[in-house]
């Protein structure tokens, strides 16, 4: 069974991640979406609504499960028989950044392989961090979130 890990915060989950786990479900038996918890991070959202949207966002596709995990991310690979990290890709740094770690993954575990998968270009620019700006200052985020999670993030529309 090919089972793939794609981890991340999530916070909040963003069409731009929706698109890569789209485009990548048909290459795997499974793909485990996994909240990193990160205590050196002051998240915006609670990791248990992290895990509720994107349950809602993925209820219809069989293939894919939602975790969360503490700890070195190729240390739950191995805990979760992943032999695949799906990263997505948006621009050049996050090329030299995922590479990095890529590589010291590598070394620490050559059997799980990292597969960046590109951005769709039309998503490039949508990133977490901004739309935890948009949300801050009460901006519409319902371009940039899948409509699922604006029930979450915008209760008021």
């Amino acid at each position: 069974m090919k089972i793939a890990l794609f981890p991340g915060s999530f916070d909040p989950v963003t069409i731009a991640h929706v698109d890569i786990l789209q485009r990548s479900v048909s290459l795997f038996d499974k793909i485990i979406i996994a909240v990193g918890i990160n205590t050196n991070k002051q998240a915006m959202l609670s990791t248990q609504m992290r895990l509720q949207i994107l349950s809602d966002v993925f209820a219809e596709e069989p293939k894919i499960e939602i975790a969360s995990y503490a700890g070195l991310t190729i240390s739950y690979c191995k805990e979760v028989g992943a032999k695949y990290m799906i990263r997505g890709i948006r621009t050049v740094s996050d090329f030299e950044y995922e590479k990095a770690i890529a590589q010291m993954n590598h070394e620490l575990e050559p059997s799980i392989e990292s597969i960046f998968i590109l951005s769709n270009p039309g998503y490039s620019s949508i990133s977490s961090t901004i739309v935890r700006d948009f949300l801050r200052h009460k901006g519409d985020v319902s371009k940039f979130v899948p409509a699922e999670a604006l029930k979450y993030l915008q209760p008021d529309l």
